[in-house]
C-alpha cells in the first residue's frame, strides 16, 4: 500500500536532482522511493554525508599565502606584518 507524502525542497535543487535522475532514467519519486527502500535494508543512511566545500575568507587565504611563502623561504619568518596602515606607518617612524 502506498502513502501520499509532501516533502519542501529548494525549487533549484528540486530541478537540478530531477535533471539528473532523468538522465539516469530515474524519476524524483522512484529516487525517494528507492532511498527509503536502501535506508530500511541497510539499517544506515546509504551514502556518504559530506559538509559543503569549505571557502576561506580573503583574510584567511592571505594567511594561508603568508604561511606558505614564509615556509618555503620567499620572506623571512620574522617579517613583520600589519593590520592596519597606521600601525605601519607607526613602526616606521620608531
Amino acid at each position: 500500500m502506498s502513502v501520499a507524502t509532501t516533502l519542501r525542497f529548494d525549487e533549484t535543487d528540486k530541478v537540478e536532482a530531477t535533471d539528473l535522475l532523468k538522465s539516469m532514467g530515474v524519476t524524483f519519486n522512484g529516487y525517494l522511493g528507492m532511498a527509503v527502500k536502501q535506508l530500511i535494508n541497510q539499517r544506515r543512511i546509504p551514502f556518504e554525508i559530506v559538509p559543503a566545500a569549505y571557502e576561506p575568507t580573503e583574510e584567511t587565504r592571505l594567511a594561508m599565502l603568508r604561511a606558505e611563502a614564509k615556509a618555503a623561504g620567499l620572506i623571512p619568518d620574522d617579517d613583520l606584518s600589519f593590520a592596519d596602515p597606521d600601525d605601519f606607518i607607526a613602526s616606521l617612524e620608531e
